[in-house]
């Protein structure tokens, strides 16, 4: 039996017709069905497949690549694409706030490979972080081939969406707590990734400041310099009802797809080719746009590299008169590059920028390049590719604290941590992991945890407590969050002479209620203090302290480390009982602790 319940024209369409149409040809968004008893079950990574202990905000959609998704090779448009990681975002974000909410920016976007007409591009989205009144949505896309069963990654994105009430006041977010131990990560990880969103036009501030004004063009053999002008893009769009969202205002998806369009037509005026995108430098919107407004998108050529381009790329809204006072929508700054026939970037013509604001978006895309370069150097170091201390620059000591902080948190989060020892109130931990071997030492200590960390900090104090400690040296002081020191430590048994460290200390207070007090550690590299013959050069990769309160006169101080080469055998000798010199020096940082607590108090009284 079947109901029929719509009428089109003289057609009668049966409800289950309908329903296969509208979801198997454009897509769902809705909750998985339930299994059936002895149904087969997915492989694991199927995004399709359901979750037995999926997160609540979790939203999964999967798009049949249709031809009027695609562009003159049959590729999926970027454009199309964004729309729809805009929409599975949205729904994600509004399943946590039960409310209306309203794109407020997107993080950059690497895309990975392009998606052909026929594949399904399967995207997964849930709320990372729930702060104040906006959220970190976390959105995984990747694409399936039908005939082959391939799977395939496509990107990663971060989008901030802000909760609305009526008449468009904020709404205060109720905390999310994270079940797994990925989604712990995701959580913790939200708060510096939050912190870099707001301080990241300050870097590029800084950066410009610092680097000279008069940077030659480059030169490159047979190409002459393209005038920038002559890539200039404007479009103007009437947004109308099918443009907007459930709450009135146009789609977020939308104004990115349009910005894309012109975006790529600019970069063609200047390889006169078919460009490929690469990477898109986060999206803000800056203002919401509605129906009637004529929104009028501008594009660009920044800069020519020799095998990239940026193209930066601006909405604007305007009311029906078409005011001299439009109001800025977006901006964005988007990286294309032209592949030849091997799949390979063409070399591009350079481009002479105009004198005045075309000279400084001609210095601002070289800043840009040089902090996606260091942003994505630090955040994927491995130890089997790059050593373990990292270079520091001023320029990218944002990227590097956050690595710092990030490392740390991520550590902290891992599950499988393994009871090594027990020693009266000191318990020590391991993780064995194929990489590394790390170990977690803790205790409850009856000092305030903020006293805690002010202590623990400062590593010109740490001597007082850790025996290992010669002297530490404030080599230079970052911000107030962020110290370089030069340490320098006893003598190892196998050498001759003291090894010393050159270490970036980062901390950080609670973001919200439940989260630790953070001291996170890893070695860089000076010019000013290269290794020296009297010491034998240590590296420290990840260790640090997490301090949480238990109440206001009681902390639990945890100290970890992933241990380096040069730091494996100590650690050993103590996991497996053939020392006890970790304990005891914990012990001895409780008593420090014990002791400075009161001269701290009074210290910050005075």
């Amino acid at each position: 039996r079947c109901l029929l319940k719509m009428v089109k024209g003289n057609i009668i369409v049966p409800e289950e017709i309908l329903s296969f149409c509208c979801n198997g040809l454009q897509g769902s968004t809705s909750p998985p069905r339930a299994q059936e008893p002895g149904e087969r079950e997915e492989a694991p990574g199927d995004m399709a497949s359901p979750s037995p202990a999926r997160n609540p905000t979790e939203v999964q959609m999967s798009q049949l690549v249709l031809p009027c998704h695609t562009n003159h090779r049959g590729e999926l448009s970027t454009g199309q694409l964004l729309k729809w990681i805009d929409t599975a975002a949205c729904l994600s974000a509004e399943r946590h706030a039960g409310c209306p909410c309203v794109t407020a920016s997107m993080d950059d976007i690497y895309f990975e490979h392009t998606i052909s007409v026929g594949q399904v591009v399967n995207i997964k989205a849930k709320v990372n972080r729930a702060f104040n009144s906006s959220m970190e949505v976390g959105i995984l896309v990747s694409y399936e081939d039908l005939c082959s069963g391939k799977h395939c990654s496509i990107c990663k994105a971060y989008a901030t969406f802000v909760a609305q009430g009526p008449s468009g006041s904020k709404v205060r977010l109720k905390p999310l707590t994270p079940q797994t131990e990925e989604e712990k990560i995701e959580y913790s990880i939200a708060a510096e990734r939050r912190r870099m969103r707001l301080v990241h036009k300050d870097t590029l501030k800084d950066l410009l400041t610092r680097s000279p004004h008069d940077t030659e063009l480059e030169t490159r053999d047979g190409s002459g310099a393209v005038p920038a002008e002559k890539t200039r893009v404007e479009s103007v769009e009437l947004v109308l009802p099918p443009h907007a969202n459930h709450q009135g205002n146009t789609f977020g998806g939308q104004i990115m797809a349009w910005m894309e369009n012109v975006a790529t037509i600019a970069a063609s005026r200047l390889c006169h080719a078919h460009p490929t995108l690469r990477a898109i430098e986060m999206f803000h919107f800056r203002g919401p746009s509605q129906v009637g407004d004529r929104l009028v998108l501008k594009a660009i050529v920044n800069n020519a590299f020799k095998n990239s381009m940026e193209v930066g790329v601006s909405a604007e809204a305007y009311g029906q008169e078409m005011s001299i006072n439009p109001r800025h929508i977006n901006s964005a700054f988007m990286t294309f590059v032209v592949l030849d026939q091997e799949g390979r970037p063409r070399t591009l013509p350079m481009v002479a920028p105009e004198p005045g604001d075309g000279e400084r978006r001609y210095r601002e895309a070289s800043a840009r390049k040089k902090i996606r370069l260091d942003r994505k150097y630090v955040v994927s170091c491995k130890q089997t590719e790059v050593p373990l201390s990292v270079p520091w620059d001023q320029s990218n000591k944002v990227y590097l604290s956050y690595n710092n902080v990030s490392a740390l948190k991520t550590l902290v989060a891992k599950a499988n941590w393994a009871l090594a020892r027990e020693k009266e109130k000191v318990r020590m931990y391991t993780l064995e992991e194929d990489k590394f071997l790390s170990f977690r030492i803790e205790m409850c200590v009856c000092i305030a945890a903020s006293r805690a960390f002010s202590l623990l900090s400062n590593l010109r104090r740490r001597h007082e407590w850790d025996s290992h400690y010669v002297s530490a040296e404030l080599v230079q002081k970052v911000d107030e969050d962020d110290m370089i020191y030069h340490v320098v430590s006893q003598m190892l048994r196998h050498e001759n002479k003291p090894q010393d460290f050159v270490i970036l200390a980062s901390r950080r207070k609670p973001c919200s209620k439940g989260d630790p007090y953070v001291v996170a550690f890893r070695s860089v590299t000076l010019p000013t203090h290269p290794p020296r013959a009297e010491f034998t050069r240590g590296e420290t990769l990840c260790s640090g302290f997490c301090i949480w309160p238990e109440s206001e006169e009681m902390s639990k101080v945890a100290y970890y480390n992933q241990a380096t080469p040069g730091y494996l055998n100590y650690i050993t000798t103590n996991v497996a009982g053939l020392s006890s010199d970790i304990c005891a020096t914990f012990e001895a940082c409780e008593k420090f602790l014990l002791k400075n607590k009161d001269d701290l108090i009074s210290r910050l009284q005075d």
